[in-house]
C-alpha cells in the first residue's frame, strides 16, 4: 500500500500549485520523501527504475483515483469553493467514477503549471521511448480527432494498479478484452514421452529460455538480434504439443497462456487486430508463454484477393505477423499439420518442431507411465498391446480412463483385458480407424 507520508508529499506538491495559481506567485519548494527499499512496492518500483520527481508524481496522479476517489476533487474545491470552470487543471469525469480523472493536461499543470518550457519537457514523459511506454506502465488515452492529445485521460495499467495497492499482480482471465486462458500441468518431464528428434528441439527452447537475456545483454546484441523467439509444433492430436508447452512454462517458471481463437476471430472488419492487439500489449514485458493452439486456424495461408472480405483477411495475417516478429517472448504455434501454415510465415520460425505419432518402444513407455502400478491383471501382456495398437498418448490416458471406471464399477482391483481392449477399441471408432481385437 501507499504510505500516508507519501499522500501528504503528493497533496501538498498539488496543494502548492493551486494556491500558486490562485495567486499569482511562484511556486515554493516542497521537500521530496526519503525511498526506503522495502517500505512498499511502490517505492521498490522508484528505486528499481530510478524514477525522478516528475516520474514519482505522474504516478501517483495515475494511481490516486484507484486508492482515493475523492482526492483530487477536494483538493479543487478546497481553493475554488464557488466551483466554475478551470480547464488549467485538466480532467474528465467517468462513466461510473462520479470525482476527477486526471488526463495529461492535469500532469502539465501539476508539474508546470504556465511555463511553456518545462510544460515541453514534462510532455516527453509520454514518448513512446520512455520507460512508461517501452514497459507498457501507464499512458494517456486516445482522444477525439482534433483534440489535444493532452487531454487523453492518464491510465495505469491494471498490473501495476495491483502491484501498487495490494502488492501482487493478478493473473489475468480469460475475457473479451484478453482472449487467453492460463495452463498448466501437474506432470512431470518423465511422463512426456516423445522421439528423440523432438526433444532435440525442445532443448534448444530450453536453452533460448535460460541463456537469451544473458546473449543479448553481455554481448550488446540487443539491437542485432530480433526480439522473441518463435516455435511451430505440429503433429496429430494427442501427441503432447500442448503438455510440452506447460512443462517448459513449468520448468522455467513462467506463465502459459492459451489463446482462445474463438475470442480472437471475429466477422467484424478490423476487430480481430484489436483483439490481437490487446493480447500483445498486455503480454509485452512479461515472461509468459503465448500458446496458439490450432493455429492454422487464423495463422492459414493466404488467398487470392477475390473481394473485400479476402483483402482484409489477408491483412489480418499481416499484422499477425508483424506483431509476433516484435513480441519480445516465446511464441507457440501448434498445428495438427505443417502444410496448414502460410510458408510466407514458416520462413519467420526460429524453431519448426515435429510431433510424430509414438512408435512402439513409446507406446510401451507411455503404458507404464501412465497404468498405476499393481492395477493391471497379469493377463495383460502390455508390451504385446503397445506394439499392436497404434495410438496417441492422449488415447492411452483415455484408454485407461474408461478401463479404471469400468473396475471400479464392477468392485474389481485390477483392470482387465477386456476392459483396457474395449477403451482402445472407444478410441480407434473416435478416429474412425478400424480396430481387430485380440
Amino acid at each position: 500500500m501507499i504510505k500516508k507520508e507519501l499522500i501528504d508529499f503528493f497533496r501538498a506538491v498539488i496543494s502548492e500549485r493551486l494556491d500558486a495559481e490562485k495567486k499569482n506567485r511562484p511556486v515554493k519548494f516542497i521537500e521530496y520523501p526519503v525511498f526506503n527499499a522495502g517500505d512498499s512496492e511502490f517505492t521498490d518500483f522508484v528505486i528499481k527504475n530510478k524514477s525522478g520527481f516528475d516520474e514519482v508524481m505522474i504516478l501517483l496522479l495515475a494511481l490516486v483515483p484507484h486508492v482515493l476517489p475523492d482526492f483530487l476533487n477536494n483538493l479543487v474545491l478546497a481553493y475554488f469553493p464557488a466551483g466554475g470552470d478551470f480547464p488549467q487543471f485538466g480532467g474528465v469525469k467517468g462513466k461510473n467514477h462520479r470525482s476527477v480523472l486526471p488526463t495529461g493536461e492535469t500532469v502539465l499543470f501539476v508539474l508546470a503549471g504556465s511555463d511553456l518550457e518545462r510544460r515541453a519537457e514534462v510532455a516527453r514523459v509520454f514518448d513512446e521511448g520512455h520507460l512508461f511506454a517501452r514497459k507498457n506502465i501507464l499512458y494517456l488515452d486516445n482522444v477525439e480527432k482534433g483534440e489535444p492529445r493532452m487531454a487523453g485521460k492518464l491510465i495505469l495499467e491494471d498490473d501495476y494498479i495491483d502491484l501498487f495497492t495490494t502488492g501482487k499482480i493478478s493473473k489475468p482471465r480469460l475475457s473479451a478484452d484478453f482472449p487467453a486462458e492460463r495452463i498448466s500441468t501437474g506432470l512431470e518431464w518423465t511422463d512426456l514421452v516423445l522421439q528423440e528428434k523432438t526433444l532435440d528441439g525442445i532443448r534448444e527452447i530450453e536453452i533460448w529460455l535460460k541463456h537469451n537475456e544473458t546473449l543479448l545483454t553481455d554481448w550488446n546484441l540487443r539491437n542485432k538480434i530480433k526480439p522473441g523467439f518463435r516455435v511451430l509444433f505440429y503433429g496429430p492430436p494427442g501427441t503432447g504439443k500442448t503438455m510440452t508447452a506447460c512443462l517448459l512454462g513449468k520448468y522455467t517458471n513462467r506463465d502459459v497462456y492459451r489463446i482462445d481463437l474463438s475470442t480472437v476471430v471475429s466477422k467484424y472488419i478490423g476487430e480481430t487486430e484489436k483483439n490481437l492487439s490487446k493480447l500483445f500489449d498486455k503480454a509485452a514485458n512479461k515472461d509468459w508463454i503465448l500458446f496458439f493452439d490450432e493455429a492454422d486456424a487464423i495463422f492459414g495461408k493466404r488467398t487470392g484477393v477475390r473481394d473485400a472480405h479476402d483483402k482484409y483477411a489477408n491483412q489480418e495475417v499481416s499484422y499477425l505477423l508483424q506483431r509476433i516478429e516484435n513480441h519480445a517472448g516465446l511464441v507457440i504455434l501448434a498445428s495438427n499439420m505443417k502444410g496448414n501454415i502460410d510458408p510466407s510465415f514458416t520462413r519467420r520460425f526460429n524453431s519448426i518442431i515435429e510431433f510424430e505419432n509414438p512408435g512402439s518402444r513409446e507406446r510401451m513407455n507411455l503404458w507404464q507411465n501412465y497404468i498405476p502400478k499393481g492395477k493391471l491383471d497379469e493377463s495383460v501382456q502390455i508390451r504385446e498391446i503397445a506394439h499392436k495398437y497404434d495410438i496417441t498418448g492422449a488415447n492411452i490416458v483415455n484408454a485407461i480412463h474408461f478401463a479404471g471406471l469400468r473396475t471400479f464399477e464392477k468392485k474389481s482391483i485390477r483392470i482387465s483385458k477386456n476392459d483396457l481392449l474395449e477403451g482402445i477399441e472407444k478410441e480407434y471408432l473416435k478416429e474412425g480407424k478400424i480396430f481387430l481385437k485380440g
